[in-house]
């Protein structure tokens, strides 16, 4: 099988497709022919070297995918043929730059029909992000005041989505050359954050989740209700925050996301009920790559990007 691999850390040149044996499935995995490839943000860091999570090269990247099971000999939960997608592994090595991936069952979900490959290998690590951070962590519910930090990006616009499903009042912070984009995600206000400081246009915020990070998460303190409580995705371990967060008599919570069955069927059940889309870019074959990459390092996306095979 084909993966893509790299030797060294660097820009996107360092990327190189090489021929590699098949994956070997444990019990409870199921062997996945990979039909696209969701990329993020953070494996453009992880190529240029900007923190080890997976150690140092030769590594594979990635683990969005959304694929069709080969073979699944010791689990009950899929057959061959059955159209799955998820993040499986993260952050440990999911190795899902390739054309095939073992990964463990419990960590996929069937793939919705209403969803082409390309949109579902889109969507596992910004839904569980979104998820995790607005449902579990900060427990959205109807009526709650809810403010996105960054709703044009990847876990934003998934993020304005969710809250408005469980019934809150969404309020985004976006460019104003995003301002159509992310308007057609629903949310209830839409603040130019390059024009009007948002500590001077919300108040009495039940939960901030951000993805910007910077002094965004300290500044969102000023907009929360008593009781309040800021998620952040950019600042999961940060003392001196938590501290002030808890002194102010608001909660402050990291999210550092995982795999979840649970959250991942949640999530297609929103796509199911029309609740839920997410956006793709654009999308390159998987031989143009490092193309992929450079417009990954350049920022500023609407959305994701994705690989097809």
């Amino acid at each position: 099988m084909r993966v893509i691999t790299q030797q060294t850390l660097g820009g996107p040149e360092v990327l190189t497709i090489v021929d590699a044996p098949e994956p070997q499935s444990l019990p409870t995995e199921v062997l996945v022919r990979v039909k696209a490839i969701g990329l993020n943000p953070l494996e453009a860091r992880l190529r240029a070297g900007e923190f080890p999570l997976i150690g140092r090269p030769p590594f594979i990247l990635g683990w969005d995918i959304s694929g069709v099971v080969e073979e699944s000999p010791q689990t009950w939960r899929f057959r061959p043929g059955d159209e799955v997608f998820g993040m499986p592994l993260f952050p440990r090595p999911a190795s899902a730059y390739a054309e095939l991936v073992s990964a463990p069952a419990l960590h996929l979900a069937r793939k919705p029909a209403s969803l082409s490959h390309v949109e579902a290998a889109a969507l596992p690590i910004v839904g569980l992000t979104a998820w995790q951070g607005l449902v579990d962590l900060a427990g959205v519910s109807e009526g709650d005041r809810v403010l996105v930090h960054g709703g044009g990006g990847g876990v934003g616009h998934v993020a304005i989505q969710i809250a408005k499903a469980f019934g809150a009042h969404v309020i985004t912070t976006a460019s104003e050359s995003k301002r159509e984009f992310v308007e057609a995600f629903g949310p209830d206000e839409v603040i130019d954050y390059m024009a009007v400081d948002f500590t001077d246009a919300v108040r009495d915020i039940d939960v901030v989740l951000d993805t910007i990070g910077g002094d965004t998460v300290e500044r969102s303190l000023g907009v929360l209700r008593p009781g309040g409580h800021l998620v952040t995705a950019t600042a999961e371990d940060d003392p001196e925050l938590i501290a002030e967060y808890e002194a102010a008599g608001m909660h402050f919570s990291g999210i550092a996301v995982d795999p979840d069955p649970v959250a991942l069927r949640g999530l297609v059940d929103l796509v199911e009920q029309g609740k839920l889309r997410v956006h793709v870019q654009e999308t390159f074959p998987f031989e143009r790559v490092a193309d992929a990459h450079r417009l990954l390092d350049s920022g500023h996306l609407q959305g994701k990007l994705v690989l097809t095979l």
